[in-house]
């Protein structure tokens, strides 16, 4: 191996641990089917979430490295169970009272509420691969309901129906005393409704491949377990995907470990080797509870590109993989500054550094480099304190102090500037809230102001921190950390806010001056 081959093969990067998983279940040789198959999963039954989004960044960027290390091909399905029965209505979509006539039925036989595309199924498959397209993930798409119809799943189906007593052993001691009962793996689609039937089964056909049960009527029917007659209930159907299609990773969330081990137990019975996998943590809202798509809780995948790029949200997704965190419109600041951060510090790392950095795996490898001399943060101080959304007059700002950095010259700062508008206007505006200087503030705004004035316009932003530094040493605060409250709470009408010897040298030491002259008058600046 060459050198970054060793330094790959050494990583302690979660994406290239799991990818040396990979290599050691192929033994490093190509499989049969002429490629190892990473595959997700997607349960349509509501609008794609952030959420949804992250088990196919996050298992990209372990296909990724798994390419580095290893000639193999590779493969990755984003599978859809859309044959599953519309369970729920969701709570963020119209024509709710429509939709609960269709309860039941599976979700690509349920209208779109919508009213855009064929089925509701349909139109939650088209929203997430509109949105993996945006990132250029290179997939293939599985729809259950066409695996199921076209054959695809049918050798499969018959095993497990050869196998019956042993897979329903594996599955029938997690269940209830009442649901052991009438469990069946097999969940046949009823002609006359379309329902999809949970019901026991009164006779099977292994030689013939067909199931009997009794429909709502009372009336036995047989029916045969291919051609898209049945469903598998849900861990069942996991196991007989990963052996009709021979999947070699899948990650799954925290709350599937349970069902993890079970389906892996049932395909050891198909006499299959169940896939690699990695057990994530789980989003979670602004209240600290799971995200869900029949809530509408949390993100959309919509509102995180409005507020930020893709990669941002490709960088959120990297960190800690094992640990909760919250997926809410507060998160997204802090990621854009650190993505810059640690694309900025790429070239100049070591190789071992630059493996383990983020932006290696979210841009495979090649990270770009973008010169953003203003982080996010600042931006949206500006938008706030300049009380403009006016792009020109913004980019004025950022030119008067340094006139090399313009729109044009630094294309990402002005689609940075883009994001921080709106997320001004959702967001910070309407929690606004200035104030005055109290009594015992108001002699330390004014050595501030005093101090200020003997700077030259131009003054660097180390200075003026300096300077701020020493007032609030000077003055009766209890800490610094107080003193700079009381800077953002009347200058920026906040109660957090930048490093403020950079954002004066952004917005203007004159300008920054004037505002001072108003507060220390008894003049609030949101008045």
């Amino acid at each position: 191996m060459t050198k970054i081959e060793d330094i790959m093969a050494d990583s302690k990067a979660w994406p290239f641990q799991e990818a040396r998983k990979i290599i050691d279940r192929l033994d490093e040789r190509v499989p049969a089917k002429g490629y190892a198959l990473f595959e997700t999963g997607y349960g349509p039954s509501g609008l794609p979430h952030v959420g949804t989004f992250a088990e196919v960044a996050r298992t990209d960027m372990v296909r990724r490295a798994f390419e580095s290390l290893s000639e193999c091909p590779t493969k990755l399905i984003c599978f859809s169970d859309d044959l599953d029965g519309f369970r729920k209505v969701p709570d963020n979509v119209p024509n709710k009272d429509m939709l609960a006539a269709h309860l039941g039925k599976p979700l690509t036989r349920v209208p779109d509420p919508f009213e855009k595309f064929e089925s509701f199924g349909a139109h939650n498959n088209a929203r997430l691969r509109e949105f993996l397209d945006r990132f250029g993930f290179d997939y293939d798409f599985y729809s259950s309901t066409e695996c199921y119809a076209s054959g695809r799943f049918d050798e499969t189906l018959l095993q497990i129906l050869k196998n019956y007593e042993s897979v329903i052993q594996v599955i029938l001691p997690t269940l209830g005393e009442e649901r052991r009962k009438t469990y069946s793996p097999f969940l046949p689609i009823c002609p006359r409704t379309g329902v999809v039937l949970q019901v026991p089964l009164t006779g099977m056909d292994a030689s013939k491949g067909t199931i009997t049960y009794q429909d709502e009527n009372g009336e036995n029917l047989t029916v045969p377990v291919t051609g898209g007659n049945c469903k598998l209930q849900w861990k069942v159907d996991w196991a007989m995907r990963w052996q009709a299609l021979d999947v070699d990773y899948e990650m799954s969330g925290k709350d599937l470990i349970e069902s993890v081990r079970l389906s892996s137990a049932v395909q050891r019975i198909l006499g299959g080797q169940p896939p690699e996998g990695f057990s994530y943590e789980l989003f979670l809202d602004e209240n600290g509870e799971k995200i869900s798509k029949s809530k509408g809780n949390g993100l959309t995948i919509d509102e995180w590109l409005r507020y930020a790029s893709p990669e941002s949200l490709s960088f959120y997704m990297y960190q800690n993989p094992r640990r909760a965190k919250r997926l809410y419109f507060d998160v997204i600041p802090k990621a854009v500054d650190e993505y810059y951060t640690r694309l900025k510090s790429f070239p100049g790392e070591e190789q071992k550094t630059q493996i383990q950095n983020p932006v290696y795996h979210i841009h495979g490898g090649e990270p770009p480099e973008y010169d953003v001399p203003v982080s996010f943060n600042l931006l949206l101080n500006l938008v706030g304190t300049a009380h403009t959304e006016e792009r020109d007059i913004l980019w004025g700002f950022i030119t008067r102090g340094r006139p090399e950095v313009t729109a044009r010259s630094h294309p990402e700062l002005d689609r940075l500037l883009g994001f921080a508008i709106c997320y001004y206007q959702d967001f910070i505006a309407p929690t606004k809230k200035y104030r005055l200087p109290s009594d015992s503030e108001q002699p330390a705004f004014i050595d501030l102001l005093e101090k200020l004035k003997t700077l030259p316009g131009n003054a660097p932003a180390e200075d003026i921190q300096t300077i701020i530094y020493g007032v609030g040493k000077t003055h009766d605060f209890e800490s610094l950390g107080e003193w700079f409250k009381a800077l953002y709470e009347v200058l920026l009408g906040q109660p957090q806010g930048p490093r403020m010897g950079s954002f004066i040298a952004l917005f203007g030491l004159n300008q920054t001056i004037q505002l001072l002259e108003q507060c220390v008058a008894g003049k609030a600046l949101g008045d």
